[in-house]
């Protein structure tokens, strides 16, 4: 059933200047997820977007504008964030979320489906990928990771400060990796303007920020998860893959970039060497003709 964000939610700050998308509701047994799906529904491939974190799939505008006349471009916001519903019992680890995610694609019937990952969009849409090879035409990642991270002192110690008691009580009082993460990982902080900002910020009122810091502790908390995910990640070495990264993201590095490439032989792979680790928003309609090149090879 497809409804006005407005009616649904009861909310008026949605940019549809900027967010030129129509807003849709699917009702599943975890909670109701917000979506759009733009573009035809006969496309060869349907491209299936899902972001990370603190982000919804305002993130993904750009690409969705810019790909809907030829393809079918569909963008959830995960449980917890965005307008999606925020269920009081919902863990908002990525392993739900990839449930979740299950969920939707079963029940849209989407086919053909290139997912395209940032962040923990990552091994959230790397597992269905593993789970479900044979629906998956591509993938197109954008600094994020599969892997566990255990002995990586950078993102352990990420993991135990965001994710540990004291981002616990920044994030849930202070909005803290919205208001004060997010900009530190611009490689151009000039690019998130106070418009832009605001729109990251309103989906996350106080009462609403728990998955902003279950997320960062779940590189600790999910190892059994993503260790499980990288060990079926090779069923996945032959998909056409493209790489598309940012160079100047502080947590996402260049190494995280080079492992994939060593998984994934034939990717391709896009350099940004101005962008930080907010690809889809910092380069934004930039990134239209590097995947639409990668999806006319598909074909």
């Amino acid at each position: 059933m497809v409804e006005d964000a407005t009616d649904r939610h009861g909310v008026d700050w949605v940019d549809r200047t900027a967010y030129p998308l129509e807003s849709r509701f699917l009702d599943l047994s975890e909670g109701t997820v917000h979506y759009v799906d733009e573009g035809p529904a006969d496309s060869e491939v349907t491209l299936l977007f899902l972001h990370g974190n603190p982000t919804w799939s305002f993130l993904y505008r750009h690409l969705v504008c810019g790909l809907r006349k030829e393809y079918r471009c569909v963008a959830p916001d995960h449980l917890g964030f965005g307008l999606s519903e925020h269920p009081e019992g919902f863990s908002c680890l990525p392993s739900d979320h990839a449930s979740v995610i299950e969920s939707f694609v079963g029940t849209l019937g989407l086919e053909a489906v290139v997912p395209v990952v940032h962040d923990w969009g990552g091994p959230i849409g790397l597992s269905y990928a593993v789970d479900h090879p044979g629906n998956v035409r591509g993938m197109v990642a954008m600094n994020t990771l599969c892997w566990p991270v255990s002995g990586d002192p950078w993102f352990e110690a990420f993991s135990r400060v965001v994710g540990g008691p004291l981002g616990r009580v920044a994030c849930e009082r202070l909005n803290a990796f919205v208001e004060f993460v997010m900009p530190l990982a611009y490689a151009d902080r000039s690019r998130l303007t106070p418009a832009i900002h605001e729109q990251y910020r309103r989906p996350l009122p106080a009462g609403r920020r728990k998955g902003t810091w279950v997320l960062p502790r779940a590189f600790r908390s999910e190892r059994e998860w993503l260790a499980d995910l990288w060990a079926r990640i090779p069923t996945l070495e032959d998909h056409p893959t493209l790489l598309v990264w940012g160079m100047e993201d502080p947590l996402f590095r260049e190494r995280e970039l080079r492992r994939f490439e060593r998984l994934f032989g034939n990717a391709r792979t896009v350099e940004l060497r101005e962008v930080g680790h907010y690809v889809p928003e910092e380069a934004g309609s930039d990134l239209v003709e590097p995947v639409r090149a990668f999806l006319a090879d598909l074909r």
